[in-house]
């Protein structure tokens, strides 16, 4: 069979298909001429297609109603099973956009209207949408001699990963190639310090490294490392899994009890932030149930008082607050830690106040 002479670019979406012709700037019978043969050659096409595979395609009923049948003929509601589907010809562009109302569905008028369509898809339906789109887009580059798939995975645009897409390597590989302090010899971005490839426990991490981190919900992940910028590196946990992770949550050996959460961080900060509730709605009971539970030993505890930002510093040295009920409380130990010359009672920048002390001047 012979193709038909036609100019466009078929494109994929989030769980959608569009064509998209550029024709040249015309008179208003031009115009009129143009569409007709669009609509024609390229929509009907589709819709006798859509049917060839199982689809069952209508006008809607409710677009006659509320506008007029010339209105509605531009539209198809098409449906196979439990996947939906718009088909919608407008100007120089179709859309044949699909959607489930199955699981996942969070808007309240129903799956068409929900973000990230794709994800939200059951697996099987999700290949029948896959499947459609893909016949629809081979059936569309065949006819027209001079459509073109337009692939966001190699233009550049809003890659994607997962099935049908990127893996994690090639999405991974594609964003350090897009840092413009890529450097081809290295295969990534130089690490100038040392502090930016230094792992949890003491390690300097290897670009391509096997190697354990602390993933997103706070549990240990086992992956590949891969460089990114600064203290950032994607480490790559299956084929289409990867998490951006600072280097300090990175162990090059196993850090034991991998089924342990390591959120004592998020836990701190969260057992200060209602010890702070507490005393200020005066429920002192609380509060010393809460306290227990910070500090179980009896030691005495401090605040650090920034000077250059006149604020105390919040829990885990994280963050700034003028309140000092809202600060972070700290033992000793800690201190010695944080202070950059060793704990003291002052320095240049600290200045550190007993608890018990600011408890008696408020």
């Amino acid at each position: 069979m012979s193709q038909i002479q036609r100019e466009g670019e078929v494109r994929f979406g989030d769980a959608y298909l569009s064509v998209w012709e550029n024709p040249e700037r015309r008179s208003w019978d031009q115009w009129q001429e143009y569409e007709r043969g669009f609509k024609r050659q390229v929509f009907k096409r589709i819709v006798q297609q859509l049917n060839r595979i199982g689809w069952s395609v209508e006008v809607p009923q409710e677009m006659i109603e509320q506008y007029s049948r010339s209105f509605a003929e531009n539209h198809r509601y098409c449906r196979k099973g439990n996947l939906q589907g718009l088909l919608d010809l407008s100007g120089r562009c179709i859309k044949f956009e699909m959607w489930q109302d199955v699981a996942n569905v969070e808007n309240r008028n129903g799956g068409r209207y929900d973000f990230d369509k794709e994800k939200r898809m059951p697996y099987l339906l999700w290949l029948e949408m896959e499947r459609t789109r893909r016949r629809l887009r081979d059936y569309l580059c065949n006819v027209f001699s001079g459509y073109q798939f337009q692939d966001q995975l190699r233009d550049g645009r809003h890659p994607k990963r997962g099935p049908g897409s990127l893996t994690a390597v090639e999405w991974v590989e594609r964003d350090i190639r897009s840092s413009g302090h890529f450097n081809e010899e290295l295969g990534h971005a130089p690490i100038n310090m040392k502090c930016n490839a230094q792992s949890a426990d003491g390690g300097i991490i290897a670009h391509g490294a096997r190697v354990y981190a602390i993933g997103y919900d706070d549990r240990v992940v086992v992956g590949t490392a891969y460089y990114d910028l600064n203290s950032s590196w994607w480490v790559v946990t299956g084929k289409y899994g990867a998490i951006c992770v600072q280097s300090s949550n990175i162990y090059l050996g196993n850090p034991g009890d991998l089924r342990r959460k390591r959120n004592e961080r998020k836990r701190r900060a969260r057992l200060e932030s209602e010890l702070s509730k507490a005393v200020k709605a005066m429920d002192f009971q609380r509060a010393q149930v809460i306290k227990d539970i910070l500090f179980p030993k009896t030691e005495p505890l401090y605040l650090v008082y920034h000077k250059e930002h006149d604020c105390y510093h919040r829990s885990n040295f994280s963050g700034y607050t003028k309140d000092s009920t809202e600060a972070g409380r700290f033992t000793w130990d800690e201190l010695v830690r944080f202070m950059p010359k060793g704990a003291a009672m002052e320095d240049e920048l600290n200045k550190v106040i007993p608890v018990d002390q600011e408890t008696k001047a408020a």
